[in-house]
């Protein structure tokens, strides 16, 4: 089964394309983590977002994170996290301005 229909078959992962007359102007995914800190509560992970180069700049991409946000809070999670890469400045800048910090450094064990 490929990725797309894992994905989209796991209760705990949410897809999400916007559109804007019929054309594919955004998209993310957001996946329920449950984890044992914090009471045990659940965390909402922001991957995989993509706004076509005709609309950056529009504030699609703000509206993405609003509606990701939301979906979050729906769901009871108690934080909601995402990673970029540190060659990335005006992602970052980005993140910041929607109120995302920088409060770990992520390292990654390719397999």
């Amino acid at each position: 089964m490929n990725a797309f229909h894992r994905i989209s078959n796991d209760p705990n992962q949410e897809l999400t394309v916007a559109e804007i007359n019929g054309e594919i102007v955004g998209t993310f995914q957001v996946s329920f983590i449950q984890y044992l800190t914090h009471q045990g509560g659940l965390r909402a992970q922001i991957e995989a977002v993509r706004v076509h180069s005709a609309y950056r700049g529009t504030g699609i991409g703000t509206q993405l994170f609003s509606y990701a946000i939301n979906r979050a809070k729906e769901k009871g999670c108690s934080m909601v996290q995402l990673t970029t890469d540190k060659k990335r400045p005006r992602a970052i800048q980005f993140y910041e301005t929607l109120g995302f910090v920088a409060t770990h450094e992520g390292m990654k064990c390719k397999l």
